[in-house]
């Protein structure tokens, strides 16, 4: 059915929970804004950085512009790396290249970033192609990464693949169906409400639900 699949990155392929959280408390603390929890910061995992600082901190377009610059002075010295790949995912992306599937990262992380992840952690290999946000945040929502990704060139039916309702939503954007994860950052509830057409609990039934 499908001949593409597009996968998210964070929450999807490697668990970034420590460096982001990290990240955005290092953030934060240089506007003053202290005492939260990691529990709180998690919704930061999956949307684009300059929303959730506006969103979840009233923070003006410019302010939420200088969060994301610091956010990225400890991400860049620590906190990439301050992430693991979830249990299953190296053995899952070399089934389905087996199978004839052709695989593209499309994260709504700077694609500059997502690279030099893929790279550390040996999971480049897989992708024919990683396509990610600009820094400059003109490509940052979901939909127009997917749209950037499908724009370099693919083959057949394309599927989206994420842990979040911005992957489904984009996906739908750009008329593609996606495959909600479960072992990430999003619910089975706001998966399946954003219109999801499969769920995969663990990496290993991803490639299960594509036969």
């Amino acid at each position: 059915m499908y001949k593409t699949l597009l996968f998210d990155l964070d929450g999807t392929l490697t668990d970034p929970y420590l460096g982001i959280t990290n990240s955005v408390l290092y953030a934060l603390e240089r506007f003053g804004i202290t005492g939260q929890s990691r529990e709180q910061l998690k919704a930061f995992i999956g949307p684009p950085l300059i929303h959730s600082f506006m969103h979840f901190y009233g923070m003006s377009e410019g302010d939420a512009r200088r969060a994301v610059a610091l956010y990225r002075e400890y991400y860049v010295e620590r906190g990439m790396l301050e992430n693991s790949v979830y249990a299953g995912i190296p053995e899952a992306l070399a089934a389905l290249r087996a199978a004839g599937y052709t695989l593209q990262v499309a994260t709504s992380k700077p694609e500059v970033f997502a690279e030099e992840i893929l790279r550390h952690f040996d999971l480049a290999k897989y992708f024919a192609r990683i396509a990610g946000a600009s820094l400059d945040e003109t490509r940052v929502n979901k939909g127009d990464v997917i749209a950037y990704a499908l724009a370099g060139g693919y083959e057949g039916r394309a599927l989206m693949i994420g842990d979040r309702e911005h992957d489904v939503i984009g996906a739908r954007e750009n008329g593609l169906d996606c495959m909600g994860v479960l072992y990430g950052f999003g619910s089975r509830e706001e998966l399946l409400a954003a219109g999801a057409v499969s769920l995969a609990p663990t990496p290993q039934d991803i490639p299960l639900l594509l036969k």
